[in-house]
């Protein structure tokens, strides 16, 4: 890997663990009334000037999404396997190393233990694929392809035939699913999801 490949990765890197201990509100996103206190979009206000452009680009939109799952998100096991998908996500498209996901970790005040699965859900199947089906997701998430935070709890999830994790991150399987109101890829980690059963809300 070039010093330039590397040096670009540590950027992202210092530069997500800025935006995730900055309160929204000293964010030039809120500033500029992109974003309300709590992250939330604003969907009235057009992303229409170079300002606005630099001040709420895919990068920092999915910084924003994942502070707002890490604050909606319950603790337990369904906390710790939100944030990993979620990291993940930003692993795959920033090529960040594990060595600079472990500075991530420590300035969220998490340790790799906290990640252990502690049951194994009984809808892995052989080669650890997932069991094809519908199911529902615990906690808020974000779709693959734009990071937006469309993903609400208790939303039906679409797994399909052979389903093999396409990558992990500290020793939790991250499989690509489908998020079925919007019909988009989404990351999740088993410990995420239910199964879903005919009639239930």
């Amino acid at each position: 890997m070039s010093i330039l490949t590397r040096a670009a990765d540590l950027l992202y890197t210092f530069r997500f663990l800025k935006l995730l201990v900055t309160p929204f509100e000293k964010t030039e996103a809120y500033k500029l009334g992109i974003i309300d206190k709590n992250g939330k979009r604003d969907k009235d206000m057009l992303i229409d000037t170079p300002e606005k452009k630099a001040a709420y680009t895919a990068f920092q939109k999915l910084v924003f999404n994942i502070k707002k799952i890490m604050a909606k998100a319950p603790g337990g096991g369904s906390r710790i396997a939100s944030y990993a998908a979620a990291l993940y996500l930003l692993k795959d498209n920033y090529n960040i190393s594990d060595k600079e996901m472990d500075l991530i970790l420590e300035e969220m005040d998490l340790d790799k233990l906290d990640f252990i699965k502690e049951e194994v859900e009984w809808f892995i199947v052989e080669d650890n694929q997932l069991s094809p089906g519908t199911y529902r997701i615990k906690n808020e998430s974000m779709i693959i392809n734009n990071f937006n935070d469309v993903v609400k709890a208790k939303d039906k999830i679409l797994v399909k035939e052979d389903n093999k994790p396409v990558g992990d991150i500290f020793g939790l399987d991250v499989y690509k699913v489908i998020h079925k109101p919007t019909n988009q890829k989404m990351y999740v980690t088993s410990s995420e999801l239910y199964k879903w059963v005919y009639g239930q809300i």
